[in-house]
């Protein structure tokens, strides 16, 4: 049975390009790069080149791109790190659909004596922007907002955010673990201080990330160790998945444009047969100001998990949130912090695609997945209470 994976928010594919551009780290460049003799410094300089790879993506400048294990090393090193160049600031500011990355780390935090403001979405996952700009204080550390919502696809204003932050001296951080590789970025002119970013978001390897650091930002190591990273993060380097890293970065930017075009039109298919083949369903979120790859659809009356099951048995692989939280049975805090029914929230599924995704595959979803809805809630005694009511 072919796999149909539709789910490359939780992770992508390792490209094959990726793939061959690591193998020989492995075996033949197995050097290490802090080593005096030229055998590590050729390495070294292969580090070097995917690190100008990466920055170039993000519009940013190489000495600014910190090598780190993952995005959530990269949050949490960011957030920490703010907190430590403001020692007598106390207060916090994120969004309430954070991913867990961040929301469990300031939850934490704040039990710890700092306070934490939460900021709140709309029905449609947009930031209360007002809200934002009332809970900005003097005691104000660090504001984190991710820059698209791993759930809805939602994007936040971030370069909007960035000079009302800049203005008033308060350090910036964003997770833009879901936006690098499929929104144009450019860090030259977002005004963010810090930015977040993991390499199997975007067809290279688990285990590998990055932080930017603008410069001039304060920073203090959150791993201290060894000289490597400038000395601003310690350990010897995951060399084969840096390199991974930086060849992903450079498809990436050759892709851009498909991710815009062919994969949004795939992604607007999928969504606009489903709305019209099955009654009371809904999108999750702003369906103009999202990422192109994102579909979260609410099926009312209906388990998110049964549908995943049974989409399961015909090789279609979805999520119905986050692949960190995917274990609970509540619906996910994203959902809940946007208003969604209750009987909706819990029959909702992302659809996730990459650029690896066809024409072909969405047609099968858009085949099988009405009889799937329209079995399980014939089992429903809600969906006939709700028939009964005329809903």
């Amino acid at each position: 049975m072919k796999t149909i994976y539709f789910d490359n928010n939780a992770t992508t594919r390792v490209a094959p390009e990726v793939v061959e551009a690591m193998l020989p780290y492995f075996s033949q460049y197995y050097g290490n790069a802090s080593s005096m003799h030229s055998f590590g410094g050729a390495v070294a300089r292969d580090i070097a080149a995917a690190r100008k790879k990466l920055a170039d993506l993000l519009g940013a400048d190489p000495s600014e791109i910190i090598f780190t294990s993952c995005g959530t090393e990269s949050d949490s090193t960011a957030i920490w790190s703010a907190l430590r160049a403001n020692p007598s600031k106390k207060h916090i500011i994120a969004s309430r659909v954070e991913h867990p990355a961040v929301k469990n780390l300031c939850e934490k935090l704040e039990q710890n004596g700092y306070r934490v403001t939460f900021v709140p979405v709309d029905r449609q996952g947009r930031l209360d922007m007002d809200f934002l700009k009332e809970s900005l204080t003097d005691d104000t550390a660090v504001v984190s907002l991710m820059w698209a919502n791993n759930e809805s696809g939602v994007i936040f204003p971030i370069e909007k955010i960035a000079p009302m932050l800049n203005e008033r001296g308060i350090l910036f951080h964003t997770d833009a673990v879901q936006a690098v590789g499929k929104i144009p970025i450019d860090l030259g002119r977002a005004g963010v201080d810090m930015l977040s970013l993991s390499g199997h978001k975007l067809h290279a390897p688990k285990g590998v990330g990055a932080l930017y650091v603008r410069k001039g930002t304060r920073f203090s190591p959150f791993l201290v160790g060894g000289h490597q990273e400038q000395g601003r993060r310690g350990g010897t380097e995951n060399v084969a998945s840096i390199i991974g890293l930086g060849r992903a970065a450079e498809l990436a930017a050759a892709a851009i444009g498909d991710e815009n075009t062919r994969v949004r039109a795939l992604r607007d298919r999928l969504e606009n047969a489903l709305l019209e083949k099955i009654p009371s369903a809904m999108v999750n979120g702003d369906r103009e100001n999202r990422l192109p790859n994102t579909s979260s659809v609410a099926f009312e009356y209906v388990e998110g998990e049964s549908i995943l099951l049974m989409l399961n048995e015909l090789g279609i692989c979805a999520s119905s949130g986050s692949a960190c939280t995917s274990g609970s049975l509540e619906p996910s805090h994203v959902l809940r912090a946007m208003g969604v029914p209750f009987t909706a929230a819990h029959g909702s599924i992302r659809f996730s695609l990459s650029v690896y995704n066809t024409q072909e595959e969405v047609d099968f979803i858009i085949e099988n997945l009405p009889p799937i809805i329209d079995r399980l809630r014939q089992m429903s005694p809600f969906w006939a209470d709700a028939r009964r009511k005329g809903a």
